[in-house]
């Protein structure tokens, strides 16, 4: 576990980050396991596997990583391979926290509609991980500052969500994710990046959507 945290600290330097969006966006993705009913086992297994959904950005160009403009086509093509390159680097373990970080890697910018890569998977045929991180994944990029952008308030990333159920994310994603206001809070602020958190103590009621 130690070692896929180290590995995906490394993919997050490559782009410019400290880490701490990979520590977010795990708990994040727990919130949600949480939220939607899944085994405590599963829980943690997601909060471990998600932190390398990114790292087959090592293998991405600078210039392309960090550029502070829009993506032409061909920037963006390229930069749609970390998905199929993160899932090579991690392949072929028997591991059951390797194999679901290599799933996620490959499958977490698919889209619920179809519309998005590297497969062009739709709906259910998406894996809950990778339907999960998704969700995640895009709501800690929204709030965050990057080279091609400034962070977007935690009000206009929800509503963002919000109306894209359906289409880019899995509708109960989402609506479970926003069930707790206050949880998706209090990681925003991290107040609660250690993996001894409970989210059954921190939020007064679990919310079943």
């Amino acid at each position: 576990i130690e070692i896929a945290n180290r590995l995906a600290i490394t993919a997050e330097y490559r782009d410019n980050e400290t880490g701490r969006h990979i520590a977010r966006m795990a708990h994040y993705c727990r919130l949600i396991a949480h939220n939607l009913g899944l085994t405590l086992a599963q829980q943690n297994m997601i909060f471990q596997a998600s932190p390398l959904h990114d790292v087959g950005k090592v293998a991405i160009p600078d210039a392309i990583l960090l550029k502070p403009g829009k993506l032409t086509p061909e920037e963006f093509t390229i930069m749609q391979t970390h998905t199929t390159i993160g899932s090579e680097i991690i392949s072929g373990s028997p591991s059951p926290l390797i194999q679901l970080a290599g799933s996620l890697a490959l499958t977490h910018h698919e889209k619920f509609d179809g519309s998005g890569y590297p497969n062009g998977l739709i709906g259910d045929a998406i894996p809950l991980s990778g339907r999960i991180t998704a969700v995640a994944d895009v709501f800690d990029a929204l709030t965050s500052t990057r080279p091609y952008k400034k962070a977007w308030s935690i009000s206009d990333a929800k509503s963002f969500l919000q109306e894209n159920c359906g289409n880019h994310f899995d509708s109960q994603c989402v609506k479970t994710f926003l069930a707790v206001p206050s949880c998706v809070e209090s990681i925003y602020n991290e107040e609660f990046i250690t993996s001894e958190v409970s989210y059954s103590e921190i939020c007064s009621v679990r919310q079943m959507v």
